[in-house]
């Protein structure tokens, strides 16, 4: 079995991996708690985050817990921000006419990142999709949407039969659908976001298991994938 490389930073590569397990939390953490899911002592840990909370990038509140800080808003910000500032309008728009949270999603190596987000203004209730979150792009309705704009050979490693058939049906029918791989009762349709010089990526909805057409939203959504490439000279 091939030796895994050493990172070249291993101080930078476990900060990276502090930003990356604050992201995937459902609540600010205490210090032992990201020591342990790191794996080093409390006292590396705290050094650490002491560098990242003198970027802002971490915030402890009055407790001691540790959450991402709003520096992190900042930077995400600057991400594709072409994309996202042509994005945000038709995610608005759909959200609130579907009464559905609506998200621009991107392939990023093995996994599919969240990044913008509009949950709808009047619904009594919501999916919550935050950006910078990610999942593997083995599961879900916009990580199917996504490769089936792409061909076999960049699929990442781990596709199974199943899925090879969900991202066939996806390319057949130009959009995809998913219940259950990533939240569980909760349901999502994706189309993709063809654009030149960006990263593969999709548009997509996300809602609670219900009686719904998949094809009447993914329709919605392919007229706003539309007006984004349109915008963006894609």
């Amino acid at each position: 079995m091939a030796e895994t490389p050493a990172p070249a930073s291993q101080t930078l590569s476990r900060g990276i991996r502090i930003l990356e397990i604050l992201a995937d939390a459902r609540a600010p953490l205490t210090i032992d708690d990201i020591a342990g899911r790191l794996g080093v002592h409390r006292s590396v840990a705290y050094r650490l985050l002491r560098t990242l909370e003198d970027h802002g990038l971490v915030a402890r509140d009055w407790s001691g817990r540790v959450a991402l800080g709003a520096r992190m808003a900042a930077l995400a910000a600057g991400v594709a921000h072409d994309l996202q500032a042509e994005a945000l309008p038709e995610l608005t728009a759909v959200a609130n006419e579907l009464g559905m949270t609506c998200f621009l999603a991107v392939l990023d190596r093995d996994e599919c990142i969240t990044l913008a987000s509009v949950e709808p203004r009047h619904a009594i209730a919501s999916v919550a999709q935050r950006p910078g979150a990610r999942h593997s792009i083995l599961v879900g309705a916009p990580s199917k949407a996504i490769l089936s704009r792409l061909a076999p050979s960049e699929w990442p490693a781990g596709v199974s039969d199943a899925l090879r058939a969900d991202i066939a049906d996806a390319a057949a029918r130009g959009f995809a659908t998913s219940h259950d791989e990533v939240i569980p009762t909760v349901q999502a349709v994706a189309v993709p976001l063809p654009l030149r010089g960006h990263r593969p990526a999709a548009i997509a909805v996300v809602h609670v298991a219900g009686p719904v057409d998949p094809s009447s939203i993914a329709e919605r959504l392919s007229r706003s994938a539309a007006a984004i490439t349109e915008a963006l000279g894609g």
